[in-house]
């Protein structure tokens, strides 16, 4: 989440830009691609989870295709019970300062990340442990399929009995084995990261990266102005390409969609305080309704501006996506209906009541984020015709956490390259799990379908649980099941870029945090002499 820019900060933009511009323009980049992490970036709380780490390496990386590769580790295996991972790591791999990475810091990574309580989910690790210098044994307390995931995004941290190991302030001075290492960070300004000398791997082709943190006004201006040299760009406003720039899309899994409070409200509240329940979204009828109205062709052209597709679910066109989870084309006379049976009497006044409860909600969103103000409202104009009054409501993360996240419907946005995410976005135990399962969703047979997956002999068997859990043709937690989120769009992820600047071959990107356009930082070539 993008903090508000600084009143100096184009100016020491320009300054870095004319600085390279006076040497070599090709040693230097200027990107505004994102936010900052709030927490730093320290992969034990959750820095590189939606994307590379850039300053640490994890032990596998993943291709194009999403299928699993060597980084760190050169050989991994899976004991035939499922319990215990062994991994190589490679001789020639250093920190920042010279020293060796060994697997008594890839064993302490793991341990700590466990201990730690980040978005690394490492619940189903009982210990991690260095064999031998080059060999580490990650044994588990169950079989868990998507364990693999973290061999791919979490970045390994020194040990902290380094002379320059792992501490409290880690996130603010980062030191890891990836291709940068930071050098300045001027918080909710910039960020200036140099190539790491002792890199294993090929050289990036830029000496130094400087990451402005703007909102999405600066950099565009910024853009315009020829301050950056990649920009992220909001669907909205990706239409006016700068002449110097070129537009580049990043294809993705990152969706947005509304997440409904699933209980009634009932004075509950969840350990952080916040309110639980929700009286009209708790009826289904209301939920099954939304999605039948919501016209997601029409959300794609006029909130994405064309840069989407449609979505009707957390994963869609993953393999572990169900194909039949599409809702044909609006259709109001069902919704209607519905809402007629369910008991929902439209009145004169054009909104729909039942036992004198109206059928009115909050939908809020981020305030600083245009494209899903843009989703809120129009979407909301799509379901008035039915009665239901559906309440644009822009606030800040902090407050929507700590008054509307389990009492409002909220505009959320996921999309990850496991189906890990599914689980804590679907799975009972996961309910008030900070944003995960936020609505408080349980379904036992959903819950069945979701361990069996992580219990799965192989990815393949797993596949079919995770579809399950969708519709098992009987319940799920889809639209032909209990309909407990209202899925809307995926997006495409949109960047100018300098005409001289050729970014690869770029994979499918996840949700947004953690700078996706960045995963194949090593293929950027600049063009231009």
């Amino acid at each position: 989440m993008a903090k508000p820019s600084q009143p100096i900060l184009l100016g020491l933009a320009l300054s870095c830009l004319v600085a390279s511009n006076t040497i070599q323009a090709k040693e230097q980049l200027v990107l505004a691609v994102g936010g900052e992490p709030e927490q730093g970036f320290d992969p034990l709380l959750g820095w590189g989870q939606y994307g590379n780490p850039l300053f640490q390496s994890t032990l596998l990386s993943r291709s194009n295709d999403l299928s699993p590769q060597p980084e760190l580790a050169t050989k991994w295996s899976l004991s035939e019970d499922r319990l215990t991972w062994t991994l190589t790591l490679r001789d020639d791999a250093r920190f920042a300062d010279g020293t060796p990475l060994t697997a008594d810091d890839v064993a302490y990574t793991f341990n700590t990340a466990a201990q730690a309580g980040g978005r690394a989910d490492l619940s189903a690790l009982e210990e991690a442990a260095a064999i031998d210098e080059h060999t580490v044994s990650l044994r588990l307390h169950a079989p868990r399929i998507t364990f693999i995931n973290q061999l791919v995004t979490l970045g390994i941290v020194p040990h902290a009995e380094r002379e320059n190991g792992y501490s409290e302030a880690y996130g603010r001075h980062p030191m890891g084995s990836g291709p940068y290492q930071l050098v300045e960070w001027q918080e909710g300004e910039q960020l200036i990261v140099e190539r790491n000398p002792y890199f294993y791997g090929p050289s990036p082709a830029f000496e130094r990266l400087v990451f402005l943190f703007t909102g999405e006004d600066a950099t565009l201006s910024a853009a315009h102005a020829g301050q950056v040299d990649i920009a992220s760009v909001p669907p909205a406003l990706a239409a006016n390409t700068p002449a110097h720039m070129q537009r580049v899309i990043m294809e993705s899994v990152d969706n947005r969609g509304i997440l409904f409070p699933m209980q009634p409200a009932e004075g509950e509240q969840a350990d952080s305080g916040a309110p639980i329940g929700n009286d009209v979204t708790a009826d289904i009828a209301i939920r099954q309704a939304i999605n039948l109205a919501v016209d997601r062709d029409t959300l794609a052209e006029v909130a994405l501006h064309g840069f989407g597709r449609p979505a009707f679910g957390p994963a869609d066109g993953l393999p572990w996506s169900d194909e039949g989870e599409t809702v044909a084309a609006p259709n109001l006379a069902q919704a209607e209906e519905l809402l007629d049976n369910a008991g929902w009497e439209l009145r004169n006044d054009g909104l729909r009541y039942k036992d004198g409860l109206p059928a009115r909600f909050r939908l809020t969103y981020p305030s600083s984020d245009t494209t899903r103000q843009l989703l809120a409202e129009v979407s909301a104009e799509m379901v008035r015709p039915l009665g239901i009054e559906m309440q644009p409501t822009g606030r800040h993360w902090d407050e929507i956490q700590r008054e509307a996240l389990h009492q409002d419907a909220i505009l959320f946005g996921f999309g990850s390259h496991s189906p890990q995410e599914v689980y804590y976005l679907f799975h009972s135990q996961h309910a008030g799990n900070g944003f995960y399962n936020s609505g408080f969703y349980a379904n036992t047979n959903v819950d069945a379908n979701l361990d069996a997956a992580q219990a799965a002999e192989s990815i393949e068997q797993a596949n079919q649980y995770w579809r399950a859990a969708q519709w098992d043709g009987t319940t799920g937690y889809g639209v032909r099941g209990d309909n407990s989120w209202a899925w809307l769009v995926n997006l495409e992820h949109v960047y100018f870029a300098n005409t001289c600047l050729d970014v690869g071959e770029l994979g499918v990107a996840p949700h947004g945090h953690g700078w996706p356009i960045t995963a194949n930082l090593l293929e950027w070539q600049w063009t231009c002499d």
